[in-house]
């Protein structure tokens, strides 16, 4: 196994650790916390995760990103950056103090004032971390990152936890974000300290923002767009209703944006050293697409079989219409990590400004979808989520194919058979749970079960060549 194979293995592994198991905690705190707090605290929260998307996008500004496709990279690179960052947290978090009543006008929730000047603070905290964990990133040093990760969603949970119990409503969830944010930079530090040494550079900012600029512009649009579905539903629909569809959201992004940042941030790095070498790009491109595809689609398309029965045994009865709307949300989501991978790839040669131009025409869709249908109530948008979702993919994988990478067919081939395997495998598990029981928690542990079994029997026969490369990447032993 080469050197640069084994460190993206083991990348992916330790970033898999480190995913897997916050996620998993943030998702049981989650659930702990939606019968606590109910429909209504989650739903005004929710109406603010565009403004702090946004913020958080400025923040960054393409930054970590050019840093880490740079190759000559330097001291003052990194602090350039650094102090960048921290100037803008502090810029955006004077904007929505500032703007907060007048949000909190534009939904009719004098409530929101509050929590959107303290929940804001995350912007500045999360300043701080941006350069070390990019620094991390480049050394692929994903031990020391599910580090500081789990140990600040272990502190963060337990703070959630207690305010719920204590009674303080939707409060719990903004002392859970802040506590996060703090002990993450401070145990970052404690891993791998860097103080910035020297001056800021014009010609650092220069290469860093004429390259990130373009990702911040592109990044922009995808904050607005990702969370412009709470925002219109905030405006026309009542706060419990921005609940349910919050909590579905999150339950389907869960596992979908968490094995796509697993993969996305080993092989970004990666990629971006072979990024002249065409045959090793291709080929690891390949493999990123089906690694992404043989976690993501089984995961998502079993949650949308099982949904019905899931989220009320998880949540209690009152989160029953958020269930309703899990499936479309979980079809729209299956390509989520195809997208990343192929927008990834306009980074790593050198395209943002192709990367931009693909980000507006996506969102100039989606709004025309989004315009379609919310008159028609929340089932509608969410189909129109899965319509905008399969027409993203031809139009990314289409420029990806003009840039010597896989073509709209390639990756059909590459990805219909393992789509075809999870829906198999789902569907006959969830038929024969049907016949064996009437209990919903039966039916559920039934499926998943058999599901996997399936699955598993799947893979091996009928993709042995990517079964081998699992295989050999993360079990073998490394060579000396």
């Amino acid at each position: 196994m080469s050197e640069l194979q084994s460190q993206a293995a083991s990348g992916i592994k330790w970033s898999a650790i480190e995913r897997l198991i916050t996620q998993l905690v943030q998702l049981l705190i989650m659930l702990v916390l939606a019968r606590q707090l109910g429909p209504q605290a989650f739903g005004l929260v929710g109406m603010l995760a565009v403004f702090l998307a946004i913020s958080q996008v400025f923040v960054e500004s393409g930054m970590g990103a050019a840093l880490i496709r740079k190759l000559d990279r330097t001291e003052q690179d990194f602090t350039t950056a650094f102090y960048f960052n921290i100037a803008v947290g502090v810029l955006c978090y004077l904007l929505l103090y500032i703007g907060a009543p007048f949000i909190a006008d534009f939904y009719q929730q004098p409530q929101l004032t509050n929590l959107l000047r303290w929940l804001a603070l995350v912007i500045i905290i999360h300043a701080f971390s941006l350069v070390p964990k990019t620094m991390l990133t480049i050394d692929m040093d994903f031990k020391k990152l599910a580090v500081a990760s789990f140990g600040a969603v272990t502190i963060s949970s337990g703070v959630a936890l207690v305010c719920a119990y204590q009674g303080v409503g939707v409060w719990s969830l903004v002392a859970q974000s802040l506590s996060y944010a703090f002990s993450h930079i401070v145990i970052l530090n404690i891993v791998r300290p860097w103080t910035p040494k020297r001056r800021c550079s014009k010609d650092s900012f220069n290469y860093l923002f004429g390259f990130g600029s373009k990702l911040m512009l592109a990044g922009l649009l995808n904050g607005i767009y990702q969370n412009i579905y709470q925002i219109i539903i905030g405006k026309y629909y009542s706060a419990v209703q921005v609940g349910y569809f919050t909590q579905a959201n999150q339950l389907v992004k869960t596992p979908a944006m968490t094995m796509t940042t697993v993969i996305q941030r080993v092989t970004y790095p990666m990629l971006s050293r072979i990024q002249d070498d065409i045959e090793r790009l291709k080929a690891a491109y390949l493999i990123t697409l089906q690694l992404a595809a043989l976690v993501v689609f089984p995961l998502l398309i079993g949650l949308a079989v099982v949904a019905d029965p899931l989220i009320p045994l998880m949540l209690g009865e009152v989160w029953r219409p958020a269930a309703e709307l899990v499936p479309f949300i979980c079809l729209a989501l299956t390509l989520y990590p195809i997208h990343a991978i192929n927008l990834n790839m306009l980074q790593v040669k050198g395209r943002a400004d192709l990367f931009l131009k693909l980000e507006v025409v996506k969102k100039g869709i989606t709004t025309v979808i989004l315009i379609c249908t919310v008159p028609l109530g929340l089932k509608a948008i969410c189909i129109g989520m899965v319509v905008q979702s399969c027409i993203a993919f031809f139009i990314n994988s289409y420029y990806n194919g003009k840039l010597n990478a896989l073509s709209v067919m390639d990756q059909l081939r590459t990805l219909l058979l393992i789509f075809l395997m999870s829906s198999f495998a789902c569907g006959v598990a969830w038929y024969v749970s049907t016949l064996i029981s009437e209990l919903d928690w039966v039916r559920v542990v039934f499926t998943m079960l058999l599901a996997t079994f399936i699955y598993i029997v799947s893979v091996r026969y009928l993709q042995p060549r990517l079964c081998s490369y699992i295989v050999k990447s993360f079990f073998a032993k490394k060579e000396n």
